[in-house]
C-alpha cells in the first residue's frame, strides 16, 4: 500500500518557516519520504490506544493527524492568537478538570442576576446557551412527521414506513441484547462457582476440563465474548448500555406519543417563538456525555497531567446545548448556529445529524450566516455505514440539496477512521461519499473527557469531527487572516492520502478507492496543514 502526500506541499520548499504572532520564525519541513508506510502488525500500547488520534503515520504506522508532529517540530512554546469553537452539542460538563481551564466566559454577562446584561437577546449565558431548558429524551424527526402529521402526504408515508421498519428492528435488538445478557450472567455465575473464583482469565476458561454440556457451552459463551471485550464486566456493562439504548429508542425516540418538548415551553416548528431556553449548558444526567466527549477531543488541556490532550492549545470552548438524546429540532440548531456566530466563534463543531429535516431551510439560512461572517462549520458525516451521495441516505445538516452546487463554502463534513492502518482504516460505521463527505480524520475509540472528572473511549464520526476542528483552530490560531473558506481548503488539499482500496460499510465486499470516498480523498493532517497555511498566507500557495 502506498501513501502519496499532496505533492504541492513538498514543491513549495525543502524548509518552510512558519510565524508565530511575531515570534522568531521556527523552520519546518513537511512530511516526506512516505510513499511506503509498513501495515502496523502489532497491538496498540494502552498509550497509543489514549492518543491514536495525534499520532504520525511515518512514524507510528497509525493513521492519526501527525498532531505530537506539529507541536514538537513546528508549534513549540509559540502561542497564537485565542480562537473561540462552539461545541454545539448535547450539554457539556463545566466544572470537569481537563475542560474547566478552556471554557468561553461572556465578559460582557453578570452571572446569576437573571438579566441580559451584554443585550445578546440571552440571559446568564456565561458559557454559551442551552436551547433544550430541563429536556434531555427527545423523538427522531420521523416520529414527529407521523405524530404531528407535518409536511405533505409523501414525507408522512415515507416516515411512517422508515418509523414501522425502525421499531420493529428496535424491538428485535433488545430482545436479542436480553437473552445474550441472560445467558453470559448465567454461564458467568456458573464458571465462577466451578473455579471457586471471584474473577478468571481467558486462561482459566481454556483449563476447564468438562464434559457437561452445559458448562461447555457456559466456556464457549464467555470465550466468545472475550473476543469483543478483555473481560466479562466490561461485556455485561456494554449489553446493559445497549439494552438501555434500545430501551430509550422504543420509549422515546420512535414513540409517536412521546412529548419531550413540552418542558421547554415553546413552539419549535415556529422560528418567530424565541425566548426559551436558559443560560446554563451543562449536561442534566451523566449519561449525556456526549458534548463533553467533543468538547475534550477538540480541546482538553494540553500536558497537564490529567487524562486526555486536545488537539488545540488555546481554544475557548463555547457551549450550546441543542442536541437531546434523540433528533435535534431545526430551529435550535439554526438559532445555536446564530448565537455561537453573533458572540464571536470562528470554528463551530456539530457532531450530530438526522435523515429528516422538515424546516432545513432554516439551518441552511444559518450556515450561510457563518459563512457571511467567515465561521467554519464542521459537521459529523453520520454513523450509517451509507453512500451519503444516494438520495435515500440523507444526513442533515449538509451544505447543499440534492448533490446540487453548496450554498456556502464553509462546512466540512467529516467521516472516521479506525487506528488500523490499511484497508480497514475506514471505520464499517463511517458515512461516505465523493460529494457529500469532504476528509476523513480519526473516529473510532477516542479516548477523552466525561462527565464527573472521568474519561473514556467513544466511537463516531461525532469524534471525527471535533478532531478536524481541532486542527482547524490550529490553523486560525496561527493564521487569524485566513478566511473560514481558505481554512477549509487547506484541511482539505493538505491531507494525506491513499491510491489502495478500503473497506466500507465494514463489508469486505464493498472495498473502494479511499480517493473516491470523499471530496477531497485525504485524512487531514495538522503537521502539513500548518505548513500549507503558512505558504498560502504569504502567497506560496494559491488555493
Amino acid at each position: 500500500m502506498t501513501i502519496t502526500l499532496n505533492r504541492t506541499i513538498l514543491a513549495v520548499s525543502a524548509s518552510i518557516l512558519l510565524y508565530g504572532c511575531g515570534s522568531t520564525a521556527l523552520v519546518s519541513t513537511p512530511i516526506e519520504n512516505i510513499d511506503t508506510v509498513p501495515l502496523k502488525i502489532s497491538e496498540l500500547t494502552e498509550a497509543e490506544k489514549k492518543n491514536w488520534g495525534h499520532t504520525d503515520l511515518l512514524t507510528d504506522t497509525i493513521p492519526g493527524m501527525s498532531v505530537d508532529k506539529a507541536y514538537s517540530e513546528i508549534i513549540g512554546n509559540k502561542k497564537g492568537e485565542t480562537v473561540i469553537v462552539a461545541v454545539l452539542d448535547s450539554g457539556m460538563d463545566l466544572t470537569h478538570e481537563d475542560l474547566v481551564d478552556v471554557l468561553w466566559v461572556n465578559k460582557g454577562e453578570i452571572p446569576g442576576n437573571n438579566k441580559d446584561d451584554d443585550n445578546n437577546g440571552y440571559i446568564d449565558d456565561i458559557h454559551g446557551y442551552n436551547f433544550l431548558g430541563e429536556s434531555y429524551n427527545e423523538q427522531l424527526e420521523m416520529a414527529r412527521i407521523v405524530g404531528k402529521k407535518l409536511g405533505d402526504a409523501s414525507l408522512q408515508a415515507k416516515a411512517k414506513s422508515d418509523l414501522d421498519k425502525d421499531y420493529q428492528k428496535a424491538l428485535q435488538n433488545k430482545g436479542q441484547y436480553e437473552q445474550i445478557l441472560q445467558a453470559v450472567q448465567n454461564a458467568d455465575e456458573e464458571v465462577k462457582e466451578l473455579l471457586g473464583k471471584d474473577s478468571y482469565t481467558k486462561k482459566d476458561l481454556t483449563e476447564i476440563e468438562s464434559n457437561d454440556e452445559s458448562m461447555q457451552r457456559n466456556v464457549s459463551i464467555l470465550m466468545q465474548m472475550l473476543s469483543i471485550k478483555d473481560t466479562i464486566p466490561e461485556v455485561i456493562s456494554e449489553l446493559k448500555d445497549g439494552i438501555k439504548h434500545f430501551s430509550d429508542q422504543l420509549n422515546y425516540n420512535l414513540n409517536v406519543d412521546f412529548d419531550g418538548r413540552k418542558i421547554v415551553g415553546d413552539d419549535p416548528y415556529n422560528f418567530d417563538d424565541r425566548g426559551y431556553g436558559n443560560g446554563n449548558p451543562k449536561n442534566r444526567v451523566d449519561d449525556e456525555s456526549h458534548g463533553t466527549h467533543v468538547a475534550g477531543i477538540i480541546a482538553a488541556k494540553r500536558n497537564n497531567g490529567l487524562g486526555a490532550n486536545g488537539v488545540a492549545d488555546n481554544v475557548e470552548i463555547m457551549s450550546i446545548r441543542a442536541v437531546p438524546n434523540g433528533d435535534e429540532y431545526d430551529k435550535d440548531i439554526a438559532l445555536g448556529i446564530r448565537y455561537a456566530v453573533d458572540n464571536g466563534a470562528k470554528i463551530i463543531n456539530g457532531s450530530f445529524g438526522k435523515a429528516y429535516s422538515p424546516n432545513a431551510e432554516w439551518v441552511y439560512e444559518a450556515i450561510k450566516y457563518a459563512a457571511d461572517n467567515d465561521v467554519l462549520f464542521v459537521h459529523a458525516a453520520g454513523n450509517s455505514g451509507e453512500d451519503l451521495d444516494d438520495p435515500n441516505n440523507p444526513n442533515f445538516p449538509n451544505d447543499q440539496i440534492n448533490n446540487g452546487p453548496e450554498i456556502a463554502d464553509n462546512v466540512i463534513t467529516v467521516g472516521a477512521l479506525t487506528s488500523k492502518y490499511g484497508s480497514e482504516m475506514v471505520a464499517s460505521f463511517s458515512n461516505y461519499g465523493l460529494i457529500n463527505v469532504d476528509v476523513f480524520a480519526p473516529g473510532d475509540d477516542i479516548y477523552s473527557t466525561m462527565p464527573n472528572n472521568e474519561y473514556d473511549f467513544q466511537g463516531g464520526t461525532s469524534m471525527a469531527a471535533p478532531a478536524v476542528a481541532g486542527v482547524a483552530a490550529l490553523v486560525r490560531s496561527f493564521y487569524p487572516k485566513l478566511s473560514a473558506s481558505q481554512v477549509k481548503a487547506i484541511l482539505l488539499n493538505s491531507g494525506l492520502t491513499t491510491k489502495s482500496k478500503v473497506v466500507v460499510d465494514g463489508d469486505a465486499s464493498k472495498a473502494m478507492d479511499f480517493q473516491k470516498i470523499s471530496k477531497s480523498g485525504k485524512m487531514v493532517n495538522a503537521y502539513n496543514a500548518l505548513i500549507m497555511a503558512d505558504a498560502v498566507s504569504r502567497g506560496k500557495i494559491k488555493l
